[in-house]
């Protein structure tokens, strides 16, 4: 096993929207960095626990372990002397010190590999990763394939109704979409149409629990 220099770290970024396959380009340099036998580590979001609640895992069942960490400050703590390559998957839900953790990382030497979101639902660049972007030596843009028309993707589509910038979810709640049948108002809709359903309910409700009590 070769010793860590700390003039032999930096930091890559692979991002892009989801099913573009970014948390599979992770895990494939990560287990390439084990056949090199170099002292890796990986950590992911504890509120990512769609697949598996310790394992990243790709949308295509590829999976290698790692750690849950609630925020990017909690990683140092588990990062030794001995570790070479640190992998983050889903860094946009690790909050704004990623950015300072991973600068810390590769300036101590570490090689610093982090997958995620570079928009958020409404195409919005999605903090930290833009950030990141800026201080990355290596960036690796991941298209998916638009569920609409077939051509490259680069938007996450939200699918179901809420105005939350986070929620977690796969093919049931977000679709990959081209820039062109993109259209971010899709997700508010449906968020309003909801609403006004509940609303609805509500009232109906209401209406039968005024019925019961006049009669009785």
């Amino acid at each position: 096993m070769t010793d860590r220099h700390d003039d032999a770290g930096w930091i890559e970024v692979i991002c892009g929207s989801m099913f573009s396959g970014k948390s599979e380009e992770l895990i494939r340099r990560l287990r390439r960095a084990k056949i090199a036998r170099q002292r890796v580590i990986a950590f992911k979001p504890k509120v990512d626990d769609r697949y598996d609640e310790e394992d990243i895992v790709s949308h295509d069942d590829r999976r290698i372990e790692s750690i849950r960490v609630a925020d990017a400050g909690e990683i140092p703590d588990y990062v030794g002397d001995d570790v070479q390559v640190v992998g983050i998957d889903e860094g946009q839900f690790l909050g704004p010190d990623l950015v300072a953790v991973c600068e810390s990382l590769a300036d101590s030497g570490v090689r610093v590999i982090v997958a995620g979101l570079d928009q958020d639902y409404l195409g919005r660049p999605f903090e930290p990763m833009p950030a990141l972007l800026a201080v990355a030596e290596y960036i690796t843009k991941t298209l998916a394939v638009c569920m609409r028309c077939g051509k490259p993707a680069n938007r996450t589509q939200r699918i179901i109704a809420s105005r939350e910038r986070v929620v977690v979810g796969a093919s049931e709640a977000y679709e990959a979409r081209c820039r062109h049948c993109f259209d971010p108002d899709e997700a508010l809709a449906e968020d309003e149409a909801a609403a006004e359903a509940g609303d609805a309910a509500m009232e109906k409700a209401l209406a039968r629990s005024r019925s019961s009590a006049d009669l009785s």
